[in-house]
């Protein structure tokens, strides 16, 4: 597996107790889906390395108290502080509706309510302060936030966004 392969699940904060477990920060929605996991990959000199779970406890905030199999001191999980932990894209929760994570829907094509079919989604901008849509719309490129109340419905099978951006938006790019 290549690192495209992946998505980032969180990182280990510290360490916790004197038994080997880890507190790990979830940068997930809802920490509940991956109650079950048996292991994740460590990021390790540029390496993705599984590492397996023994047990995984949920607190609040994202967090949770990993105890990693064979990590059974303070030592050895303090060799993990700071460590980024990921899965394979496989291992994603299946979303519905109007939900979508950014990697699913390269490739889709929009359609705006107003102007129809504006192009394909040829990348996400992830800004500090807006997500946006990367359209591709023959030569030129149309950015269109990523807003609940501009997004109408994710079509799937069609592979197809259906939106309703803001008046004169789609104008000042055409």
């Amino acid at each position: 597996m290549n690192k495209d392969d992946f998505f980032y699940l969180g990182k280990i904060l510290k360490t916790h107790g004197n038994k080997g477990q880890v507190i790990v920060l979830l940068d997930v929605d809802d920490p509940e889906d991956y109650l079950a996991l048996e292991s994740v990959y460590l990021d390790l000199h540029g390496e993705r390395i599984p590492f397996f779970i023994g047990s995984l406890e949920l607190k609040h905030n994202r967090k949770a108290v990993i105890q990693f199999q064979d990590f059974d001191s303070i030592e050895d999980a303090e060799s993990l502080q700071g460590l980024e932990m990921y899965l394979p894209i496989t291992k994603l929760p299946a979303l519905k509706g109007n939900r979508f994570y950014y990697h699913e829907i390269i490739g889709f094509a929009v359609v705006d309510q107003q102007h129809g079919d504006i192009g394909l989604v040829e990348d996400i901008l992830e800004l500090p302060h807006q997500s946006l849509f990367q359209i591709r719309h023959g030569g030129k490129e149309i950015l269109v936030p990523i807003v609940d109340d501009i997004i109408l419905k994710v079509d799937r099978k069609k592979k197809q966004l259906l939106i309703s951006a803001p008046e004169g938006l789609i104008e000042i790019y055409l």
